[in-house]
């Protein structure tokens, strides 16, 4: 089943036909798949952005993932934590403007780059620890697309913290940690998240998982702020 996404950053009549074209291809050829309609719409961009089909089946979902996500866009003004900066590269500035989104990411800030040197920890935990102090991660939405060690704090402050996002995309990519941090994410009950299971992920895939959560708000209701 496709789903619906008549909602595109696609600026000239040109480019919302090669997108629509595009996506009418990646129905064509993903096959069958369990996910519903919303969900789907999010695994289609992912595929879309990154032309690999086995997201098809690896994307893994909470019950309450998109939902939530959905909530707290229409909302408003909550914050959007990222591991790097290639994640709030990628986003759709007046996207993000629409729905009161804030970006942060401080994996390259001198203070955290300290902590992590002292501690003996990595940028990625640091950064994390940082977004907590400042308030940042209780109602967020959180970006994990490179660091597993930031996904695995996360998980930390959830657990041991009562850190409640309003929803984590932990989508690491590599070989260390990587697919060990989202099979712990996709074990939490109490937060939603989004992930791709195994080795595969980016903040690629991240971009694109927002643009589509952006997509269905947009379609569907105006912030409520």
């Amino acid at each position: 089943m496709s789903g619906k996404q008549s909602v595109t950053e696609q600026d000239t009549s040109t480019g919302r036909a090669i997108e629509h074209d595009s996506f009418a291809i990646i129905d064509r050829e993903a096959g069958p798949h369990a996910y519903d309609p919303a969900q789907w719409s999010i695994v289609r961009r992912m595929i879309h952005a990154s032309a690999d089909f086995e997201l098809n089946g690896l994307t893994a979902f909470h019950p309450e993932a998109v939902p939530a996500g959905l909530a707290a866009l229409r909302q408003g003004g909550r914050p959007l934590v990222a591991d790097v900066g290639m994640i709030l590269a990628g986003l759709s500035c007046a996207r993000l403007a629409r729905f009161g989104l804030t970006p942060y990411q401080f994996i390259a800030d001198a203070d955290v780059i300290a902590q992590a040197q002292a501690q003996g920890t990595t940028r990625a935990v640091q950064a994390m620890r940082k977004a907590l102090g400042l308030g940042l991660l209780d109602g967020a939405i959180i970006g994990v697309g490179n660091a597993p060690t930031a996904l695995l704090e996360v998980l930390r402050l959830i657990a041991t913290e009562g850190v409640r996002p309003a929803l984590v995309i932990g989508m690491p990519v590599g070989f260390v940690s990587a697919a060990e941090s989202k099979g712990l994410l996709v074990e939490v009950s109490p937060v939603p998240w989004i992930t791709v299971q195994g080795r595969k992920g980016g903040s690629t895939l991240v971009v694109a998982a927002i643009h589509a959560l952006l997509a269905l708000a947009a379609e569907t209701g105006e912030p409520l702020s």
